[in-house]
């Protein structure tokens, strides 16, 4: 569907990841006029599944903006696994949401730009996925991580599921049984909607990273309740994400730092594990708003 072209002229900001998809849209002026949310969608539009996310994610932003009376005149979006090999077909996709075509970057660019200038700091991001990035006063960026699940990702969302998961059933392989953990084993399954093996295979196996990446809130309650398996695997969540931010010091030098993205908040051992592995280093977890920040640069 296209929005309607009668509605307000409006400057919409689109930050897509792999769990979900915020929007924000403001007057011609920057000032903020909405906001809402989306299921998440990535840019690997070669795979059919994924096409179909994100020309439903996209037609569901449209349709939010109708109901508002808003029509957007400029579109920037941030969408994870951007590049120029996707390019065409992403605009198409755009074009046919928004009837306005589309300045798309990758999600990375539009979460540095969120929180610094180019130049000023490094930023590490721990979502669905993980990154550390540094741009560049003349644009060119550095990139540490963020090549996917299958590869990486260490530190994020999809990281701490998997890694749960595979504790745990070499725990039940060990044992017979998942007593060793029971805490996450109960919210790892509450989530799955069941405790058989089959459950847990379908819910990964049939899903996507982002679908994958929602059981990480489960290993945060596990670690509310003292579960020892999920403080631990917490903690080695917050190293990866201080090593992803040590690399990008030992090839750049040393700037300050932003830590952002939704995996930060599962748990505090999360960031006290960035702080103690940065020690004496400038450090900050800011509430970035890249939406917003794209809105207000078309």
């Amino acid at each position: 569907m296209t929005t309607a072209s009668t509605g307000r002229p409006t400057r919409l900001g689109i930050d897509i990841g792999g769990t979900g998809s915020r929007w924000v849209a403001c007057d011609l002026e920057g000032r903020e006029l909405a906001r809402g949310r989306a299921d998440g969608a990535t840019a690997h539009i070669f795979n059919g599944a994924e096409r179909l996310r994100l020309t439903a994610a996209l037609a569901d932003i449209a349709a939010q903006l109708c109901s508002h009376g808003l029509s957007p005149t400029r579109v920037r979006a941030g969408l994870t696994g951007y590049g120029a090999g996707v390019e065409s077909e992403a605009q198409t996709l755009f074009a046919a949401a928004f009837g306005v075509p589309a300045s798309i970057v990758d999600d990375i660019t539009t979460a540095y730009l969120a929180v610094y200038r180019p130049g000023e700091g490094h930023v590490v991001s721990a979502g669905t996925g993980s990154f550390g990035v540094h741009m560049a006063v003349d644009g060119a960026q550095i990139r540490v991580g963020g090549r996917g699940i299958l590869v990486d990702d260490a530190g994020s969302g999809s990281w701490i599921a998997l890694r749960a998961i595979e504790r745990l059933y070499r725990a039940y392989d060990r044992d017979g049984n998942f007593d060793a953990m029971p805490r996450m084993a109960h919210h790892i399954f509450e989530m799955v909607g069941g405790r058989e093996w089959g459950n847990v295979r379908e819910f990964v196996y049939s899903g996507n990273r982002g679908r994958i990446g929602t059981l990480a809130i489960a290993v945060g309650r596990a670690a509310h309740d003292q579960d020892p398996a999920a403080i631990e695997l917490l903690s080695r969540a917050g190293a990866e994400l201080a090593a992803i931010a040590r690399t990008l010091i030992l090839r750049i030098g040393p700037l300050p730092l932003a830590f952002i993205g939704g995996a930060l908040d599962l748990h505090p051992i999360i960031k006290q594990t960035i702080g103690a592995n940065l020690d004496g280093h400038s450090l900050d977890f800011p509430e970035s708003d890249p939406a917003l920040t794209a809105a207000r640069q078309v």
